[in-house]
């Protein structure tokens, strides 16, 4: 199950630095997100999902 779970991670982490790299975003955001995403996987990953470019807050 933890096997399955870290891949599912590893997946979203990765959707997540693509979409953020496409996002409209400064260089700079961009850079920070995706420091926080691998830094921070599970967290990043949620935050970025919250309060990144395109999120519920930004909206």
């Amino acid at each position: 199950m933890g096997k399955i779970l870290s891949l599912i991670i590893l997946v979203l982490d990765i959707l997540a630095i693509i979409k953020i790299v496409q996002s409209g975003a400064s260089t700079g955001e961009k850079v920070l997100w995706v420091i926080l995403v691998l830094v921070l996987p599970v967290v990043g990953l949620i935050l970025w999902a919250l309060l990144g470019p395109g999120g519920p807050a930004k909206k």
